[in-house]
């Protein structure tokens, strides 16, 4: 099973406090720069549970990308599909407070027009060679465009991962033929312009399966954070799936594991209820660590 996966690359800078954080105060801490970038956490997690991933994206033209796509390359990424250009990598600079939340974060992102060529002059590596696709469904919407039409020509099957939801609601038009779209209640708040935080797991579950339905998501997956995640299709076929109990070292990449694993299930022909076990466990193991991608292991822990 070979997986492409679009989207971007980050380099985050992360504080982390080491008593109760006061956001106006200073904060005893330490600060660590790691790769990020929803993109690429979810292809070196593909790769890190042992799946064949190629990834398409952009990377500065500096020692700093050199970094970053070496090591894309050493955890067994396909980087052949990665461009360098000026600018081509954002920035995220996060404080986390002492629990592992985010208190305050700041973005600076990359310059993405490059992609929708990149994604042309590779279509056959990144469409014709690939069991599915992995879009980061709010980078350029030229590329969003380009992506989904050579989807339908290669007949392959797309899942998104969310970066940034008030960008990816822009490309709203496009979900009915993204095989599954998975976000956070947050998120998913934002979506339906709709409270549901305050909901038991019954009547969120319920709304769930009523909206997919209603705005034809082929599956959809909502993430509750340390409660689970619920699922729906279509058809309206619902359930949910449990989050693991694991202590909180750092939040960032949660979602972005969940995306791997649920995606990585999917197109090895699991169930929805399966690949959202998959994605919950994954997601559980990424959150344990200060980097953003899961530890390796081998697919079969995850039930793939």
């Amino acid at each position: 099973m070979r997986i492409a996966v679009i989207g971007d690359i980050f380099v985050d800078i992360k504080g982390y406090s080491e008593d109760t954080f006061i956001p106006k105060g200073r904060n005893p801490g330490h600060i660590e720069n790691v790769h990020g970038g929803v993109g690429r956490n979810v292809a070196e997690n593909l790769a890190n549970i042992g799946i064949d991933t190629r990834f398409a994206a952009l990377a500065d033209d500096t020692g700093t990308g050199d970094e970053v796509v070496e090591k894309l390359k050493k955890s067994g990424v396909d980087v052949s599909c990665i461009k360098r250009v000026p600018k081509g990598m954002g920035i995220w600079m996060a404080i986390f407070d002492e629990t592992g939340d985010v208190a305050a974060s700041i973005s600076v992102r990359p310059n993405l027009k490059p992609l929708t060529q990149l994604v042309r002059e590779k279509e056959q590596e990144l469409f014709q060679e690939t069991d599915g696709i992995i879009l980061e469904i709010d980078i350029e919407e030229e590329t969003v465009k380009e992506v989904f039409e050579l989807a339908e020509k290669y007949n392959k099957k797309v899942y998104s991962v969310v970066s940034v939801m008030s960008i990816a609601l822009k490309r709203r038009k496009y979900f009915p033929k993204i095989e599954c779209f998975v976000c956070n209640i947050q998120e998913a708040e934002m979506m339906f312009e709709t409270e549901l935080a305050n909901l038991s797991l019954e009547e969120i579950e319920r709304f769930i399966s009523e909206k997919a339905a209603e705005e034809k998501f082929v599956n959809l997956i909502v993430t509750l954070g340390e409660k689970g995640a619920i699922f729906s299709d279509i058809n309206g076929n619902s359930g949910f799936v449990p989050a693991e109990k694991v202590k909180l070292t750092d939040s960032t990449g949660a979602g972005d594991s969940f995306v791997s694993g649920a995606a990585a299930a999917l197109i090895a022909g699991k169930t929805l209820k399966e690949a959202c076990a998959a994605g919950t466990k994954l997601a559980a193991d990424v959150i344990t660590r200060t980097e953003n991608v899961c530890r390796i292991m081998d697919k079969k822990e995850l039930g793939i």
